[in-house]
C-alpha cells in the first residue's frame, strides 16, 4: 500500500490518573467514520504514549484530559516525544477539559490542537487532516 492509500493512523490515550472515558471513546468512533485507523491505549505515562507512537508508527497522537496535570505531563509526553524522534513528524492534540488559560502553553510546548467541550466531529477531524498535510 502506498503511503497515499494508508490510512491515518491515531493513537488515543489518558494519562494515568483519567477516569473518564467517554470523550476518548466518542472520538475514537469518530475518527473510524472519518476513515482513520484508531489505536486506543487507554491510561498510561507520557513515556509509554511516546512508546507505543513510535511502535504503531502513528501520524497523529491525541490524548484526553479531564482531571488536571494536562502542563506537567503534556510536557512530559513532548520531551518523550522529543526524545524517541518523532515530535516534529507527529501530530500531538489534547481535548477534554482544561483551563482556557492554558491553551497557549500547550500549543508553546507543541501541541498542534486543542478540543474543549463542544468541539464538533468535523473540526476535529479538519484539523487532523490539515496538521498532518502541514507537517
Amino acid at each position: 500500500m502506498t503511503d497515499e492509500a494508508r490510512k491515518m493512523r491515531v493513537l488515543l490515550a489518558q494519562f494515568p490518573l483519567e477516569t473518564h472515558s467517554r470523550g476518548v471513546i466518542t472520538v475514537a468512533g469518530m475518527l473510524r467514520d472519518a476513515g482513520m485507523e484508531v489505536i486506543l491505549i487507554g491510561n498510561s505515562l507520557p513515556e509509554q504514549i511516546a512508546e507505543a507512537a513510535v511502535q504503531e508508527d502513528v501520524d497523529v497522537v491525541g490524548i484526553s484530559t479531564y482531571c488536571g496535570g494536562e502542563l506537567i505531563l503534556g510536557a512530559e509526553l513532548l520531551r518523550s516525544a522529543e526524545n524517541k524522534g518523532i515530535k516534529d513528524s507527529t501530530i500531538f492534540l489534547m481535548g477534554g477539559i482544561f483551563p482556557p488559560k492554558d491553551i497557549p502553553k500547550l500549543k508553546e510546548i507543541g501541541f498542534d490542537g486543542l478540543f474543549t467541550p463542544g468541539a464538533t466531529p468535523e473540526e476535529i477531524v479538519s484539523c487532523i487532516k490539515q496538521a498532518v498535510t502541514n507537517k
